[in-house]
Order: structure tokens, then C-alpha cells, then sequence
């Protein structure tokens, strides 16, 4: 069977010729970095190995059922599907997580956001923490491992993603409480908490059509896109709702859009949060920020 560049499918039995032939077959259309990862991750999902052991093991032959798997995925990334989502797992915050097209696949940046919760309260005994449109659960998940004596809340509108979400709960051994509300329609509850933490929809409509296919045409836009005359939705929405279930001087953490750093302050300033502060993200793009509710 003859594949793209003339290369005997066939006959890729081993590691090596995977290699060669994964770089012929996307060269076009992917970094070399990006191409030697997606390899090592394909490698390690169809023959179970860690990554030392592809290390080790590099003559290592493939089955016929793991060749044509390995060519099925090759295949789709020729059409832009993200690689996690072919895998179905990407790592976040050292842990693994279950994701398909239900859910955003996590950022690094994201990550970011998590270590500064983390740095901010791990010396504070049983916090009980919000996370509202939770995805995959990455955040909440995260947090319950970082702060295991904390109380973790996670919302999301999305029955789907919760379904993922609370399979990356067991999969990671700890204990979240998951549930379906919108919202941009949240009812009061008489609960309370300490942290309140989102990284909601927040790329404006019209910039559609900077986004690269992989995330465009195969992420879900409701995780991603809010209308053009109201960017900042979700976060006034979800600052005014903390307003009535903060405790006192609980914080409010969110992840943004990094064109919007200064409305973020002047939204959570309005709002009579104190305390505010802005945060880069290792790019140098204004990309969190932390306000308290006195």
C-alpha cells in the first residue's frame, strides 16, 4: 500500500521507518518540533510504552492492528485534528487527562493560572474553591491535588464536558463535586466560597478568523467564542454572581483574553472588588488576574 510520498505503508515496521515516514507525510504542514512529538505520542499510544521506553527500545517492531493505527492518525493530522483529541489524553499539571471534542484541550498558560492559586493558598487548611465552566476539569482536578484538604466545586452548562470531567476525576484518584448549571442563568445557593476561580469563553466572534484550523474546526466554540459587542460576558456575569457567594475577602481568579487586561480591571473596580492585580503569562501577554471582595 503505497502512502503520500511514495512510502510502503506496508512495510513500516519498526520505529525508524515510522519516523521517516511521519515526517515525509506532514513536513508540509507542521514544524519539525511538532512533528517529532506528535511521533513520540503516537509511538507511546499505539505500543503502551512510556516515553523512556520508546527511548530505550527504538528497533522495536509494530503489529500489523498498530500500524494501521498509527496511519489512521497520521491520516487526520493531515486534517488538522489536534493530537490530543486522536490520542484522547494530554498531560496538565504533571497529571493525565481524558479529552475529545466535548472539551478545550488544556493550555500551558492555563497551567499558570493554577500554580498561582496554589502559590497563594497552600498554607490555607480546607478552602472551599469554585471552578465555573470546568471543561475538562484540568483546574478543578488540579487543584484537588495540589490542595487535597480543599472543598472543590466544579459548574460547567455542558453535559458532555462533564461527562469528561468527572471520568479525569477517577482517572486522577480525588474527589470533585460536579453540576450542570449555566451561568450566565446560576440561581443563588446558600453556599459560599473561598476562591472562585474561571477560565470562561473569551475570544471576540470577529476573531474567527485568526484561529488556526486545528482549534477552529475541531474545538467546541461554545468553550471559545463570545459576541463581538460584549467580550467581557462571562466575567461580568460570574464577578457579579461572586458578589453573593464569596466568603469574606474570598478572591476571584480568571483567565482572559490578553487584549483586555485594562477593562478587566476596570469590570472587577466597578464591581467594588479590592486588590486587583494583573498578571503576564510566560509569553509576556496580560493573561490572569486576582481580585478579593471585601
Amino acid at each position: 500500500m503505497a502512502v503520500g510520498n511514495g512510502i510502503q505503508f506496508s512495510y513500516l515496521c519498526c520505529m525508524q521507518e515510522f519516523l521517516k515516514y511521519i515526517n515525509l507525510e506532514l513536513c508540509d504542514l507542521y514544524p519539525d518540533t511538532e512533528i517529532k512529538s506528535f511521533a513520540r505520542l503516537i509511538i507511546e499510544k499505539i505500543t503502551g510504552m512510556s516515553r523512556i521506553q520508546v527511548l530505550i527500545n527504538k528497533n522495536t517492531t509494530f503489529s500489523d492492528d498498530q500500524r494501521q493505527l498509527a496511519f489512521g492518525i497520521v491520516e487526520r493530522l493531515k486534517k488538522h485534528v489536534p493530537i490530543q483529541y486522536l490520542i484522547g489524553e494530554t498531560e496538565f499539571c504533571g497529571l493525565v487527562f481524558s479529552v475529545d471534542n466535548n472539551v478545550l484541550i488544556p493550555r500551558p498558560e492555563t497551567e499558570e493560572l493554577v500554580d498561582w492559586i496554589f502559590i497563594d493558598n497552600k498554607c490555607k487548611p480546607s478552602l472551599n474553591i469554585l471552578d465555573i465552566g470546568t471543561g475538562s476539569g484540568c483546574i478543578a482536578i488540579s487543584l484537588k491535588k495540589h490542595l487535597p484538604t480543599s472543598n472543590i466545586t466544579a459548574f460547567d452548562v455542558s453535559e458532555g464536558a462533564l461527562n469528561i470531567a468527572k471520568c479525569n476525576a477517577r482517572l486522577n484518584i480525588c474527589e470533585v463535586a460536579f453540576e450542570k448549571i449555566d451561568i450566565l442563568n446560576a440561581p443563588l445557593l446558600t453556599q459560599r466560597w473561598d476562591i472562585i476561580v474561571s477560565n470562561p469563553p473569551y475570544i471576540p466572534c470577529k476573531e474567527k478568523a485568526e484561529i488556526l484550523p486545528n482549534v477552529l474546526d475541531h474545538e467546541p466554540h461554545l468553550a471559545l467564542f463570545v459576541p463581538n459587542h460584549d467580550p467581557l460576558l462571562f466575567y461580568r456575569k460570574i464577578a457579579q454572581w461572586g458578589k453573593e457567594h464569596l466568603t469574606h475577602n474570598g478572591k476571584i481568579y480568571f483567565e482572559i483574553h490578553r487584549d483586555f487586561g485594562a477593562e478587566m480591571i476596570h469590570l472587577l473596580s466597578e464591581l467594588n472588588y479590592q486588590n486587583i492585580v494583573l498578571r503576564k503569562d510566560i509569553s509576556g501577554n496580560d493573561r490572569m488576574i486576582r481580585a478579593e471582595l471585601s
